[in-house]
């Protein structure tokens, strides 16, 4: 139940007096909109009168930054706020890359602008770019300074530069936003090592370990091969701070508002250079509850409330996405649930599918990621999913116990299985990933490793098997059209549209050899580029995979993000089956993610009005067989939509 807020406090018009009339007018008809968002999520984490100076305070923050946003920005505010769905449309296509290992620095991005617009390209997440501590900075996510950027990449002048750049090409700017830790540097962190009492209240600062101890008896750890523990010791606070992911990393308290004001002019300001979308990093470590694994806490969901209605209010154009990369249960509340439906990230990862894409392609069977997927609850259709076949990031096997009972099998045999698949020691394996922290107690092992690399098109590159290479080519073509077929918005890690092996390298730089992550985070080759205009080479061959893809998906409606996609119970276990059902007709879209001829039974399409569909991806009609089924050849996908009348 949704109980009435009390009214909004008065808008601040003193911040606003050197606006026109109808920029001041539109201010208040936000405020009025959005301050019940605001009100509901303050309501959510503190108490009463607490909220009410939060509020007052967050809606001044709201408005200096409003009255400081450039006309152009001003614009892009009301050209989405008319059309809400912007980023749920097919033709939005993302690409996510490290900026020194793209383009060198911020400026040397612009030089690549052709080739993400060659891609269809709308969505671009530049990796850390906030400015992080010196050495270790968990690549880039220990930030020491949140309005400056990294020296060898440019300046925020030249952030700026870019956001315009890309606008003019109609490209939006993504950048991570690390909401749990700031660095051990962070002016923050130092002030309060320096006693300063306000700042030592913005961390969760413990004289002993006593409570430590209380809170360790229910908390996972992330790294513990090289940081062991959430908690570590200081000299200079001369006390036990939180460190939920390095030593060099401290968890902010969100429980002090003071903590929420500063992140929130953190966002206004990064939205006032352009910024498009804000990538919620480690979300859901933010609330800390003793006796809990400490994430995903219901404090989570209000906060991120709270952000999105301060946004809408000061610069709609602005998205947020949860970076949570929990149980899938857990998962769809980041984009609402119950009374936070519709009001929290506008964007979360869709990790589930990932994990199930590498499953499906290693087993060549369809059964266990068909009940996983099925099961997922539904999410608002005013939001979108990120989908993706690689990141920046490892692959943990995400495989529930539950789920792989359901369908006979072992959760742990299974995930063993995937490790031994995708690290090349299984029999049969043409995978060349590397194992990433390992864990003896459980056996759990995670997978680092390019895409080429995953799907066995580095090691068939090695060799002299043209069979081999073309099969590796499909599997990878195979793994994005599923990404590209999914809805929400589909985004591409750099270098795997002209399937780049790994960064051979990459234990080169001192800070990274422990961190064999890097390995499939490679640099940008130009000569990969330049063979990409033949198209009988490999990279010829993906990178128009990758554009025919996404000029497809384009002309496609039922791809828009609010369409939900519908797995369809098994036919065949070779074959996963997803359906959108749009008013324009349905799309079907079947893959075969098995080396040999597959087939799903026509009679199936008379129910879902297909019969004389035509595949989207070649043009041509149903591929039928002399039975009366539709077959797939190895490897292969059909996108089937009823003809045009």
């Amino acid at each position: 139940m949704h109980h009435r807020s009390q009214p909004p406090p008065p808008v601040p018009e003193d911040l606003l007096a050197g606006l026109d009339p109808l920029r001041r007018e539109t201010f208040t008809l936000r405020v009025a909109r959005w301050w019940p968002d605001l009100a509901a999520g303050l309501a959510g984490v503190y108490p009463s009168d607490v909220a009410a100076t939060a509020g007052e305070r967050l809606l001044r923050a709201a408005a200096t930054a409003y009255a400081a946003r450039d006309g152009a920005l001003h614009r892009l505010d009301q050209e989405r706020t008319l059309r809400p769905d912007w980023f749920q449309d097919p033709a939005l296509v993302g690409y996510a890359a490290y900026t020194e290992r793209f383009g060198g620095t911020l400026a040397g991005v612009r030089d690549r602008l052709d080739h993400l617009e060659d891609l269809g390209v709308g969505y671009l997440h530049l990796m850390p770019v906030l400015r992080p501590r010196g050495g270790d900075s968990d690549g880039g996510y220990a930030v020491a300074d949140y309005r400056d950027v990294r020296a060898d990449l440019g300046t925020v002048e030249d952030l700026a530069d870019l956001a315009t750049s890309l606008h003019e090409r109609g490209i939006s700017l993504v950048l991570d936003l690390v909401l749990n830790h700031v660095a051990r540097e962070h002016a923050w962190a130092q002030a309060a090592r320096a006693g300063d009492e306000r700042y030592r209240r913005y961390f969760h600062v413990h004289p002993d370990r006593a409570v430590p101890d209380a809170y360790e008896r229910t908390l996972p750890e992330v790294f513990p091969d090289f940081a062991p523990g959430n908690f570590s010791w200081d000299d200079g606070l001369d006390a036990w701070v939180w460190t939920t992911f390095n030593s060099f990393q401290w968890d902010v308290d969100w429980s002090n508002p003071d903590v929420l004001l500063e992140y929130t002019e953190i966002v206004l300001f990064l939205a006032n250079l352009g910024v498009d979308v804000l990538r919620l990093d480690a979300i859901a470590f933010i609330w800390k509850r003793l006796g809990t694994n400490c994430q995903n806490q219901p404090e989570v969901h209000s906060l991120t409330q709270v952000l999105r209605a301060v946004t809408r209010i000061a610069c709609p154009a602005v998205l947020l996405k949860a970076e949570a990369i929990v149980a899938p249960d857990d998962l769809v509340h980041y984009l609402g649930r119950g009374r936070h439906h519709g009001r929290v990230s506008d964007l979360a990862y869709h990790n589930t599918l990932m994990v199930q894409i590498w499953s499906m392609l290693a087993a060549g069977d369809v059964t266990l990621a068909t009940h996983a997927l099925r099961a997922l609850p539904p999410v608002p259709t005013s939001t979108a999913w990120i989908t993706y076949a690689r990141c920046h990031d490892d692959i943990g096997w995400a495989v529930s116990d539950a789920d792989a009972a359901a369908v006979g099998i072992s959760g742990h045999e299974h995930r063993r299985f995937l490790s031994d698949w995708y690290s090349g020691t299984f029999p049969g394996s043409t995978a060349r990933g590397l194992v990433f922290q390992e864990n003896p107690a459980t056996g759990d092992r995670r997978i680092s490793g390019s895409a080429a690399a995953l799907v066995g098109l580095t090691a068939a590159r090695a060799g002299t098997d043209q069979g081999a290479v073309d099969a590796a080519v499909a599997r990878l073509l195979l793994a994005h059209t599923l990404v590209m077929g999914w809805g929400g918005i589909p985004v591409v890690w750099m270098g795997d549209e002209l399937a780049l092996d790994g960064d051979p390298d990459w234990a080169a730089v001192p800070e990274q050899a422990a961190d064999n992550r890097w390995a499939h985070r490679p640099w940008f080759d130009d000569r990969e580029l330049v063979a990409a205009a033949d198209p009988a080479t490999v990279p010829g061959r993906v990178l128009n995979g990758f554009r025919h893809l996404a000029r497809v998906r384009a002309s496609l409606p039922h791809l828009h993000a609010s369409v939900a996609a519908e797995v369809l119970e098994l036919s065949d276990p070779g074959v996963l089956a997803v359906l959108h059902r749009h008013p324009e007709g349905n799309l079907l879209a079947l893959h075969n993610v098995t080396g040999g001829w597959r087939s799903w039974p026509g009679f199936r399409l008379e129910g879902l009005g297909l019969t004389q569909a035509q595949d989207a991806l070649t043009g041509g009609p149903v591929p039928w067989g002399g039975d009366g089924d539709v077959w797939l050849a190895p490897w292969q996908a059909v996108w089937l939509v009823a003809p045009d009348v």
